[in-house]
């Protein structure tokens, strides 16, 4: 063998050893960066119940807690009616009561009273009407309005 052919040999059998030889893998890439911890949902809205009438309770006593004592339909002449008006939900609302007297088919006015409320919850609201010379005896009522619509009726006697 001649010198060029070894020379020549050797050079196609490196060429093929490289051709045949893996080829080192590249490095891996990094990993992706961990994705931020999501932020917390917002709470949800809190549910605002609208001011609703749940209870009228009439009485000739209250309590400290502006509770009717001792619920009642039948008064003397001489007692304090109170009215107490039970309600629920939060915001602004207006409450009325309108106090009549009944006879036959005949109604006169007996008394006309607002209150302008702002609620954050349940509360008690009290109306009253008082006449020192007495009452007649008869058939009365009290309606309460809330935001001028009725919410509320109850009648009673004075004996």
């Amino acid at each position: 063998m001649t010198p060029n052919f070894k020379s020549t040999l050797a050079l196609v059998a490196l060429i093929a050893l490289s051709a045949c030889s893996k080829k080192e893998a590249p490095p891996a890439p990094p990993p992706p960066p961990a994705p931020a911890a999501a932020a917390p949902a917002p709470a949800p809205a809190p549910v605002v119940e609208p001011v609703s009438v749940k209870q009228l309770v009439l009485a000739n006593k209250l309590g400290a807690d502006n509770k009717a004592v001792a619920p009642a339909t039948a008064f003397a002449p001489a007692d304090t009616i109170f009215a107490v008006v039970e309600t629920a939900g939060t915001g602004k609302a207006t409450l009325k009561a309108l106090w009549t007297f009944h006879k036959g088919d005949k109604t006169a006015q007996v008394n006309e009273a607002q209150e302008e409320l702002t609620l954050a919850g349940p509360a008690s609201t009290e109306f009253h009407i008082s006449k020192p010379s007495g009452w007649p005896k008869g058939d009365y009522q009290v309606e309460i309005f809330l935001n001028g619509t009725s919410a509320a009726t109850e009648k009673f006697t004075v004996k």
